[in-house]
């Protein structure tokens, strides 16, 4: 009876080790994993912990979580297919499963070493199966590991091809902006002399590329713990950026100069795709219900109102035509009120704070 439970044990295991492999890498949606996503949250819990403890190393700390969860996710697959082939072949030593030469050690050690072994190709092994029914079951594994190897070789690299994208549009940002954080200066240069004809190919070429951030991420969903040292890098830094200058264009600029850019198609997709991607990572990654928009405190009222004033003297200075008065601060406090308080949720859990993202003259204050 026993052997029979460890046979059972054993294709249990691979089996479950495979609808994992298969839930990660070949159905590819956020959320769906049956152990690599909880590995992962361990893996980051586990960095997090450490980064606080390490001062001013905490983002250096930090930035080698992403690959330590991808060299979790292959240490994790192999061991647990490893695992349950010894467990199905651990019965059969000495008898259906033989060694090349000499007496058949019958340890579980033994076994654990003939079952990693029989995941490679066929003949590769010191132990030989001996009767058909193991010649099948060599077969078998040495396809499930041929498959394994291959489908994870090519998740690893369509993951740092999703990380270079990503990292690409952090940067493009940061450009555009003039290496600064703020989307202020994102609109002016987007608008010289007050033209938008040429920055509107700039916002549409930024919204093809969140889109597919975004479903970058729902292919991927270990991105969200790859973290570098530069907060333009971070998603939350890229969809604040996106959403302010939205924010920015709806709520300042005079309607006669741009009023077709506020119901333009890019500054449309721009805004949703951002949310929808800000939305995502919190239900998949976060406790809890989404943040409801709340009205404002006075200091966020202050603050955000003192930004919409600096904003507006720098687009105006571009040669935009602005509206510095009453009704357009309450529009821009309005829009982000909507989506502030998804990016002050989401920073904190991806390790960063919402205060890097803000102007350098935001911050020095």
């Amino acid at each position: 009876m026993l052997p029979v439970l460890e046979r059972a044990s054993g294709a249990l295991i691979m089996v479950l080790v495979l609808a994992d492999v298969f839930l990660t890498v070949l159905y590819a949606r956020i959320g769906t994993g049956l152990f690599a996503d909880r590995a992962a949250h361990l893996v980051w819990a586990i960095f997090r912990r450490a980064a606080d403890a390490s001062g001013r190393k905490r983002g250096a700390v930090l930035s080698f979580c992403g690959p330590v969860i991808l060299i979790v996710y292959v240490l994790f697959w192999s061991l647990g297919l490893t695992l349950g082939a010894g467990l199905i072949i651990h019965p059969a030593l000495g008898a259906a499963v033989r060694a090349g030469s000499g007496e058949t050690p019958t340890d579980f050690i033994t076994a654990l070493y003939a079952g990693g072994s029989s995941m490679a190709i066929v003949g590769a092994s010191d132990f030989k199966p001996a009767t058909d029914g193991y010649r099948l079951i060599y077969l078998a594994n040495s396809l499930v590991g041929m498959s394994v190897t291959s489908l994870v070789l090519t998740y690893v690299m369509q993951v740092y091809t999703a990380l270079r994208q990503r990292n690409a549009l952090g940067l493009k940002l940061r450009l555009l902006a003039g290496e600064t954080s703020d989307a202020a200066e994102l609109l002016a240069r987007l608008a010289p002399e007050g033209q938008f004809s040429t920055g509107y190919t700039h916002l549409a070429d930024i919204a093809g590329t969140m889109a597919e951030m975004k479903e970058a991420h729902h292919f991927y969903p270990v991105l969200f713990y790859f973290r570098f040292q530069e907060p333009f890098y971070s998603v939350s830094a890229q969809t604040f950026i996106a959403l302010d200058t939205v924010s920015l264009i709806r709520s300042g600029i005079a309607d006669h100069q741009a009023a077709w850019l506020k119901d333009a198609a890019a500054v449309d997709a721009i805004w949703r795709v951002a949310m929808l991607l800000v939305v995502t990572l919190e239900t998949t990654f976060l406790p809890g219900d989404l943040p409801a928009t709340v009205d404002v405190t006075r200091a966020e009222n202050e603050e955000w109102r003192t930004r919409y004033s600096k904003a507006v003297s720098r687009v105006s200075a571009a040669g935009v035509e602005a509206i510095p008065n009453e009704t357009g601060a309450e529009t821009y406090l309005a829009s982000r009120a909507r989506w502030q308080p998804h990016i002050a949720r989401l920073a904190p859990a991806m390790a960063y704070c919402v205060d890097e993202f803000k102007p350098d003259g935001d911050r020095n204050r």
